[in-house]
């Protein structure tokens, strides 16, 4: 992990990342884009299909979808950091081989690749720490995390992350990924689900310190 160089220099070590055999097959690192002093950070599971191929988070369809809901929500994203638990496109191929079909990542990817999602956490430090999805959920607060018990609550984040400042009460908030609101059969409540998440959000934000 680099020691000085902020974000820039961290993008630039993790696309050199070996440390599980993601890499093998997968376009491209994806590390997380957005603004440096952000004060709420998005965190999914794992970049997509465009996402791979594009090397930025959150630029196929559950992006779009996002953006609608953060704009929604109140929550401008070019003041936001989005990025992934895991920086790599995990996927199988279909028979014939022409499609990428996600895959979720196991512990093993989690863990290898933890160490980047605390450096984007301890190098931004943001108020607010936006778990989109059961993945991103674990990756933050454990495993014991669900998405259906815990979601739309602030939830203190973890000491874990060594670049908190003990003076400042830092939050998770979590919710759907926006892939499942667009796999939902209610496609409705479950996006509304997802603003009204984004909203908690929004408002702890803006708390002063």
């Amino acid at each position: 992990m680099p020691k000085r160089g902020g974000l820039p220099a961290h993008r630039l070590a993790a696309a050199e990342c070996r440390g599980c055999p993601l890499h093998e097959n997968a376009t491209q690192t994806v590390f997380g884009k957005g603004a440096a002093t952000a004060r709420i950070i998005l965190v999914g599971e794992q970049p997509g299909d465009q996402e791979d191929k594009q090397g930025e988070p959150f630029v196929g369809p559950a992006g779009r979808l996002l953006d609608e809901a953060l704009t929604e929500a109140g929550i401008d994203r070019d003041t936001t950091y989005v990025t992934n638990a895991v920086k790599h496109f995990k996927f199988t191929r279909t028979e014939g081989g022409k499609r990428r079909i996600h895959k979720a990542p196991d512990l093993r990817e989690l863990t290898a690749c933890r160490p980047w999602l605390l450096a984007e956490l301890h190098l931004v430090r943001p108020d607010v720490v936006v778990a989109l999805g059961a993945t991103a959920g674990k990756a933050l607060l454990g495993r014991s995390f669900r998405v259906t018990k815990d979601r739309g609550t602030l939830i203190p984040l973890p000491d874990e992350d060594e670049g908190r400042n003990e003076d400042v009460e830092r939050y998770v908030v979590a919710t759907l990924h926006p892939s499942a609101v667009l796999r939902s059969d209610d496609r409705e409540a479950a996006y509304a689900g997802l603003v009204s998440d984004l909203k908690v959000a929004a408002r702890a934000s803006r708390k002063p310190h």
